[in-house]
């Protein structure tokens, strides 16, 4: 299909550029919308910790998802060192 029958007179690219340039400037003003909002926030030391155990929480979900298993019998002995299990033979 030339540019002839698609009725556009050639000026594909040039629209094609523009509309890439609006949805770049819309996004960016959306994204500096959002980041002056939370500027502005009082609280943005509690959200920012907030986020960060959040993504401490996204972390360890994910390497538990493709991790091996705990190693049962050292979680036992630990726990058992930690309590200072010296037992009735000790």
């Amino acid at each position: 299909m030339t540019s002839e029958t698609r009725g556009d007179g050639g000026d594909g690219p040039l629209l094609l550029a523009a509309g890439l340039a609006d949805l770049a400037l819309t996004t960016c003003t959306a994204a500096w919308t959002a980041a002056r909002g939370l500027l502005g926030r009082s609280d943005l030391g509690d959200l920012a910790q907030q986020g960060e155990q959040d993504l401490r929480a996204r972390g360890r979900l994910a390497l538990d998802r493709v991790g091996t298993g705990p190693a049962h019998l050292e979680i036992l002995a630990r726990h058992a060192r930690g309590r200072g299990a010296g037992g009735p033979g000790a």
